[in-house]
């Protein structure tokens, strides 16, 4: 008997699935990997949604009522921030929770706050090491 059968047998007829291609073109996941890579990354890197409107999304307006800044400097301290938690990191891990300073999104901070973010490493759609970064929260 393969896997296949042995899963099926277990668990029944996959149903639905949702892959990772199809949550970049839904918007679900923001496919980031051409910056990753400047970063020094060498795996795709996506980020979630809620992830990139906490830590990233920064508009003219904002800069009108918080301070500037702008997103490519905000994705950028993100994946700096990132790379330097796998390369400090203690053992192989596949997910890692780390730490960064950002201006919350709010209408009137203007100062960076602490903020924390989750890196998972795992597979991709067809078995290929993918890195997803997203809110402590979500899975």
């Amino acid at each position: 008997m393969n896997n296949k059968q042995t899963a099926d047998s277990l668990f029944g007829e996959v149903i639905y699935t949702y892959t990772r291609e199809q949550a970049i073109a839904d918007g679900v996941l923001v496919d980031v990997s051409v910056t990753a890579r400047e970063a020094g990354f060498r795996w795709p890197v996506a980020i979630t949604q809620a992830a990139w409107e906490d830590c990233i999304a920064w508009t003219e307006e904002d800069n009108r009522r918080q301070t500037y800044q702008d997103e490519s400097g905000r994705l950028w301290d993100v994946l700096w921030m990132a790379f330097h938690a796998i390369r400090s990191a203690s053992t192989n891990q596949s997910q890692t929770v780390y730490e960064l300073y950002r201006v919350p999104r709010d209408g009137k901070c203007t100062e960076a706050r602490p903020t924390k973010l989750k890196l998972v490493a795992g597979p991709g759609d067809h078995g290929e090491p993918v890195i997803t970064i997203m809110l402590p929260t979500e899975n």
